[in-house]
């Protein structure tokens, strides 16, 4: 008698921003999908959109991109730079067949800093924010696709983003109920912010669109630090989350270990 290995409940997906680093672009796409790993991008802008094409010929499954290039939630301004590049974000996604389109709370730097840092939002901005991500649900309305709103960590990461821990951005999600904006849940950036990862998940489980993963500290692959990932996937079937978690880290040292280990921590 054959046993049949065990599968994820939930859809892998793995960076390609953080793995496979001294390989270029393509190949690291290609080693993801060898792997058995749907494949997540960043800023589309920074990379040959015709060559992500064509490998889906060879079967790979993009999961998520960034979904805007410039703009913020904070002001006018700065709304109309995020709708701008989220409607020049759309044509990309339908050519590569992703679903989901990240956004943040305001523009992101190549180090990960805000372009223009606002560690305190005020009423206005949070009128603002809401109003502007009740048209980009329009636009995903629209599109076909769903925007998801990504939580992130002011105090090691990302210092002077706005509207940037999981509560925030789960209220902003909540306030605009539309399933074409949802939350990409972070569970790293929420380890270092907020804590409790469980019962936040089981809080945002109606809003999740995505969720995210890294072990803490050091942004490495699950079970290089304090995060007890398979408590937390364990925690996700038996509140009914079947839905995509990426892996958004660094490999400790082999990216093949790294992503064989995250496989094991959602492998139930």
């Amino acid at each position: 008698m054959t046993t049949r290995p065990a599968q994820s409940p939930f859809t892998l997906a793995v960076s390609a921003e953080m793995v496979f680093v001294d390989l270029p672009f393509a190949e690291r796409v290609r080693r993801i999908h060898g792997l058995g790993f749907q494949v997540e991008i960043w800023d589309w802008t920074k990379h040959d959109i015709d060559e992500l094409v064509a490998l889906r010929d060879d079967g790979v499954v993009y999961s998520s991109m960034t979904g805007y290039v410039r703009g913020r939630l904070s002001d006018a301004e700065g709304v109309d730079e995020l709708l701008a590049t989220a409607a020049e974000s759309v044509p990309v996604a339908h050519r590569l067949g992703i679903p989901r389109l990240n956004l943040h709370g305001t523009g992101l730097d190549g180090q990960g800093l805000p372009v223009r840092p606002e560690p305190v939002a005020t009423g206005e901005m949070w009128l603002t924010a809401r109003q502007a991500l009740a048209q980009v649900a329009e636009l995903g309305r629209g599109a076909g696709v769903t925007f998801v709103l990504e939580n992130l960590n002011t105090a090691v990461d990302h210092p002077g983003v706005p509207f940037a821990t999981a509560a925030d951005c789960l209220a902003l999600v909540e306030s605009v109920a539309s399933p074409h904006l949802l939350l990409m849940l972070d569970l790293y950036h929420a380890q270092i912010g907020e804590g409790n990862l469980i019962e936040l998940c089981r809080r945002a489980l109606p809003y999740i669109g995505e969720i995210q993963v890294a072990d803490v500290p050091g942004r490495c692959e699950p079970g290089t630090g304090e995060i007890a990932y398979g408590a937390v996937a364990r925690a996700l079937v038996e509140m009914g989350y079947a839905g995509t978690v990426g892996l958004e880290a660094f490999a400790s040292r082999d990216p093949v270990v790294a992503l064989e280990r995250f496989r094991a921590a959602f492998t139930l």
